[in-house]
């Protein structure tokens, strides 16, 4: 894996990237996890992914943490050992009976959202995916029936807000 310069880094971001790149030299990956706040939703988000795998990173929104990791990490394995995810496509064997979905993020969230990655990634030049979870009524954030809030809990990341890789109901969930 090719390193970023760490000269200017400031200390609490040179150990935060040195954790990054041990875990994801450990484990395949890097979660990060930003829990809820007043301004919205806990996500978490995967580090060092495309540089270790060549595998967009990833984020998932609004889930439990542990959730989230769990999810996070077999999207890795699955992505890295030559799966690959199609925004749009429904996937119903992550979590049983939960179906996800994938959408591209904008990089107009990249900053957001994937925030601790710029340390591996400076100028921000990576692709990243957004898993998109199902409510438990098999609901989705743009679903005119979803549970009240779900958007707001799930926001989808795309420039628009709306899935922009597919057309709901048409080809895509």
């Amino acid at each position: 894996m090719s390193r970023v310069t760490t000269e200017t880094l400031a200390p609490e971001d040179q150990e935060l990237l040195e954790w990054i790149v041990a875990e994801a030299e450990r484990r395949g990956n890097a979660v990060i996890s930003v829990p809820a706040d007043d301004k919205g939703s806990g996500y978490c988000f995967t580090a060092c992914v495309w540089a270790m795998h060549e595998v967009p990173e990833a984020v998932v929104v609004g889930l439990p943490e542990q959730m989230a990791q769990v999810l996070l990490d077999a999207y890795v394995d699955r992505a890295a050992t030559g799966g690959a995810f199609e925004p749009g496509k429904v996937y119903e064997d992550f979590f049983e009976g939960v179906p996800v979905t994938f959408e591209r993020v904008h990089p107009g969230h990249y900053p957001e959202y994937f925030g601790s990655a710029f340390l591996v990634y400076p100028e921000g030049d990576f692709p990243a995916l957004q898993i998109i979870v199902a409510s438990g009524d098999g609901k989705w954030p743009w679903d005119a029936d979803a549970p009240e809030g779900f958007a707001e809990w799930q926001p989808v990341l795309t420039d628009s807000g709306r899935p922009e890789s597919w057309t709901p109901g048409v080809d895509g969930p």
